[in-house]
């Protein structure tokens, strides 16, 4: 993932005028925006990973916006949806609400509104996936990995992990990388959960002395 996903905006729907002013007024706002006709030519999208919001019609030719939006939850990183639709109505919008989608919008729908729900959808998305980021780099930490490794197998640069693992450790309140672990051992212990440990291609620094930058 290159990380501008926060300003990635996708819009599906049929109708190539709705698409175009859509896409427009999100540029306008500094929006990196990508149409698309349908749910497949979305689906086929090689970067899905990097879309923060799916700006998302119920109505369309292949899949319907719900449909696609139950696809999507099976993603690691799946973008928030904000539906738009001229034909909604109220178990719709209950449905699409329920299945966690940001908000439900009825076309013609005012441009400031839509802005809004497209703004908080990106929020809600970087939230989201700082906490997943945050979860895998402390699986590297407890894997014995150095900052430079966890960078590597994540691609993403070594600052960033250093960012994620600070952040980790002032929510927990701790002030070493091996109390970090110790807290996250005795945590997965009393989980039942395994967890496997690479020393064979990484050596495990002493757990009292401050890992490595």
């Amino acid at each position: 993932m290159n990380g501008t996903n926060q300003s990635n905006v996708a819009i599906v729907d049929d109708d190539a005028s709705v698409r175009q002013a859509l896409a427009r007024l999100l540029r306008t706002e500094g929006h990196s925006v990508q149409t698309f006709g349908c749910a497949q030519e979305f689906l086929q999208h090689p970067a899905i990973d990097d879309i923060g919001c799916l700006v998302l019609d119920v109505q369309l030719p292949d899949l319907n916006g719900l449909e696609l939006q139950a696809d999507l939850e099976q993603l690691a990183r799946a973008p928030a949806v904000v539906f738009i639709s001229g034909y909604g109505d109220i178990p719709m919008t209950v449905r699409a609400m329920r299945a966690g989608a940001v908000d439900f919008l009825t076309k013609p729908c005012d441009a400031q509104v839509l802005l809004n729900a497209v703004a908080q959808a990106l929020l809600l998305n970087g939230a989201q996936r700082n906490r997943q980021r945050e979860h895998e780099v402390l699986r590297g930490i407890i894997m014995g990995l150095r900052n430079k490794q966890i960078a590597a197998e994540l691609a993403i640069c070594e600052k960033t992990v250093k960012v994620h693992r600070a952040h980790i450790m002032e929510k927990l309140g701790v002030r070493s990388v091996a109390e970090l672990v110790r807290m996250a051992e005795h945590a997965i212990a009393d989980s039942g959960v395994t967890v496997t440990k690479k020393t064979s291609a990484v050596q495990r620094t002493d757990p009292h002395v401050p890992m490595q930058a």
